[in-house]
């Protein structure tokens, strides 16, 4: 196997998790870290710790990931798509969709492969229910309803947290959905001090017809990374947390109890957790765009596509600063 030697810019939270992984994964070789303000969490294991993304490009990598915070994703990435580097961004692509546009064009300009890392795609029980939807398991699609909440956290200043965490849901639920959206409409609040929303909560439609919600917050001590997609045979339940995945299909038992019956609705049926291997999610994002690289079949999440949730992302704020209904 081809080995690309590996760059990662950025040693935060996530920059510390990123360089475990890409230790771990075959084909990949990491020869180079830069951050700023150095190796505070000591992850650099006798690797150079550069001070930016020029002295990373000149040591010679062939793909580098950019873990920075979301305000200074476009200039480190403009970097590397002139200077050849396929490119791996944290999400979201950046902190507008004009400067996202501007790192779209860039790679495609020079015929890159650039990815934006929405690691709930590849998350066990996020590829589990994708799976199961297109074998028509659920039959017809009804309902998508997602709740990611939970307490601030005090690495996150530069966005909101629509962008921050409310990508995650607007990415994964059109993926699991294989649709786009269609419209929105969008409530946010400020409730912290903060410059920016720490809760939002979006109802739309995608262009199938299937009606989402979701509820994100950085105000709740219960922290919840929950989808449920509800349909014409039951209801699937995805815990994200701990990539569990639960199907509550609809009973065909008829209720005998008249009082029961009269107010029930749909009856309970079998309740089933399925049981599955679950790697990493950061792991198989690596692996994805690894073989993106090396022109394999490979589900990464594009710039193409981290750009329209951007986009999605956006419009439910604006709508929500101005109470309208979005059209997408």
């Amino acid at each position: 196997m081809t080995v690309l030697r590996a760059g990662l810019l950025g040693l935060g939270m996530m920059g510390r998790h990123h360089a475990r992984v890409l230790r771990e994964i075959d084909g990949i070789e990491l020869v180079a870290i830069a951050d700023v303000g150095g190796d505070k969490f000591g992850v650099a294991q006798g690797l150079p710790v550069f001070p930016d993304v020029d002295a990373l490009i000149d040591a010679g990598i062939d793909i580098a990931v950019v873990a920075v915070p979301t305000q200074f994703h476009e200039e480190p990435a403009l970097r590397l798509a002139a200077a050849g580097v396929h490119t791996l961004i944290e999400k979201p692509i950046a902190h507008s969709v004009e400067a996202g546009q501007r790192i779209v064009d860039a790679f495609t300009c020079a015929g890159l492969v650039g990815a934006v890392g929405h690691i709930e795609r590849f998350n066990p029980a996020l590829q589990q229910l994708r799976r199961r939807l297109e074998a028509g398991e659920l039959g017809a699609v009804y309902q998508i309803q997602t709740r990611r909440q939970g307490p601030f956290p005090s690495r996150v200043a530069d966005v909101g947290v629509g962008k921050d965490l409310a990508s995650h849901d607007i990415d994964l639920t059109a993926w699991v959905a294989q649709s786009d959206y269609e419209s929105l409409f969008a409530n946010i609040a400020y409730k912290s001090g903060r410059n920016h929303e720490d809760l939002i909560a979006i109802t739309g439609r995608l262009e199938s017809g299937v009606v989402v919600n979701h509820l994100v917050n950085w105000l709740s001590p219960l922290k919840e990374r929950i989808t449920i997609v509800t349909g014409e045979r039951g209801t699937f339940v995805a815990d994200t947390g701990t990539s569990d995945l639960t199907f509550h299909a609809n009973g065909t038992i008829p209720a005998e109890w008249e009082r029961i019956a009269a107010f029930r609705g749909v009856s309970e049926g079998d309740v089933t957790r399925f049981a599955f291997s679950k790697p990493e999610p950061l792991r198989t994002q690596h692996e994805a765009f690894r073989d993106a690289i090396l022109g394999k079949s490979s589900d990464t999440v594009t710039l193409g596509q981290g750009l329209r949730t951007l986009q999605i992302v956006e419009s439910a704020l604006d709508g929500a600063r101005t109470n309208s209904v979005v059209r997408l």
